[in-house]
């Protein structure tokens, strides 16, 4: 990710985007629109979401007609639609570190607003959703309160009026183009976390690029540190997966010599597309064999340049036989480092194993050791099935 550049004044407020900054609304558009979309004879394409990424709703509807073909005018469109994504707003997940970025920034009495391109109204029933999140922004502004949407500059300085900030003492952290350009225009610092993979060479006029919210160093720009890294590990709110081992790109004892235990991805795309890519680590269970320590990888792989998001986890134990078909449950506990690509073969070898060194020693400490008793990890699950974090944890409770 890219550095940040040098900054001449304190950050003194935070203007954060919304949708697909905060929440992962991708996930709703698109349980919203396939339906929608099937109904009228056309077929779904996850490739074309980048193109509305970050607009205003009408100037998002007006990409899905053109794109689709559909015989609607874009009232008419939003009229039929609109309902539809009302009824979902409420099953709208936080994004990995968004909660414990808002409630640092309210514990260190960092004013914060919220500024987006959705409707004041849409605005405030996806927050309404999420406990104390209104009680968090000093301030919460939507594109029909300003005369322009961004990429215009209106909705983050009007933030910054509400705020009674300067506008150059306010650092923008928005996850597509036309919000950062927006930022930008307002005369703001701006801190991109792109939404849309493989497109972090589209947000070059943003001071600093992360791969997500658990990347975030907000000391960088003069704001107060996280303390919750440890040696070099952040724990995170344990998530859990399960099903057969698979064969996979056949490169991890090959090409890499680490053998990765492969899950269909397939089968966890729901699951997948509510945690960012990174380097991961925690519990591996085994049906036959035991509970091992684990670390792993999820995303796009950018030496190999996967077209398919993807989990490879490696289970750090000497095995003496491939065990394909076996029953995996990972329990996923801590986070370690943002995907990145690497200039060469050797280079990528020595991270990951520098990866595996983290997490064998980080999952000794009480914080994480305590997970590999979890009855999750050691009971008999049908071939397939998918647990999500809820249900282990509800399991590992009993």
């Amino acid at each position: 990710m890219a550095a940040p550049k040098p900054i001449t004044r304190l950050i003194s407020h935070v203007i954060l985007d919304l949708d697909g900054t905060l929440l992962n609304t991708d996930c709703v558009v698109s349980q919203v629109l396939k339906p929608f979309l099937v109904k009228n004879g056309k077929k779904w394409d996850s490739k074309k979401t980048h193109k509305f990424v970050g607009k205003t709703p009408s100037e998002a509807a007006a990409v899905v007609l053109e794109d689709y073909g559909l015989p609607y005018s874009t009232e008419e469109f939003l009229s039929m639609i609109n309902p539809m994504f009302s009824e979902q707003w409420g099953n709208i997940k936080a994004l990995p570190g968004a909660n414990r970025l808002i409630k640092h920034l309210k514990s260190n009495r960092v004013p914060t607003a919220v500024a987006s391109n959705s409707s004041r109204s849409n605005i405030d029933s996806k927050i309404f959703c999420h406990q104390g999140w209104k009680e968090y922004f000093s301030a919460i502004v939507g594109a029909d309160e300003v005369e322009k949407g961004k990429p215009s500059p209106d909705i983050f300085l009007e933030a910054a009026k509400r705020m009674n900030a300067d506008p150059s003492n306010c650092l923008v952290i928005e996850d597509s183009l036309p919000g950062v350009s927006a930022g930008k225009a307002a005369g703001m610092h701006v801190i991109a976390v792109p939404s849309v993979p493989k497109k972090t060479d589209e947000f070059s006029s943003a001071d600093e690029i992360i791969n997500s919210l658990l990347d975030l160093r907000p000391e960088k720009w003069g704001l107060p540190p996280f303390n919750d890294w440890i040696e070099d590990t952040l724990p995170i709110e344990p998530w859990f997966i399960g099903g057969p081992v698979i064969k996979g790109f056949g490169r991890g004892s090959k090409v890499l010599g680490i053998p990765t235990a492969n899950l269909p991805a397939e089968n966890f795309s729901d699951i997948l597309s509510e945690h960012t890519s990174g380097v991961y680590f925690g519990w591996a269970g085994l049906s036959t064999r035991g509970v091992y320590k684990m670390v792993m990888s999820i995303g796009w792989n950018p030496y190999f340049d996967n077209t398919e998001k993807t989990i490879e986890p490696w289970l750090l134990h000497g095995f003496d036989e491939d065990f394909y078909g076996e029953e995996l449950r990972l329990a996923i506990v801590g986070y370690i480092r943002p995907e990145a690509n690497f200039p060469s073969l050797e280079s990528l070898i020595e991270r990951i194993h520098e990866d595996g060194r983290i997490a064998e020693n980080a999952l000794d400490l009480p914080e994480y050791v305590k997970y590999k008793d979890s009855s999750y990890l050691r009971n008999p699950l049908q071939q397939g099935t998918i647990a999500n974090g809820n249900e282990a944890e509800q399991e590992e409770l009993k």
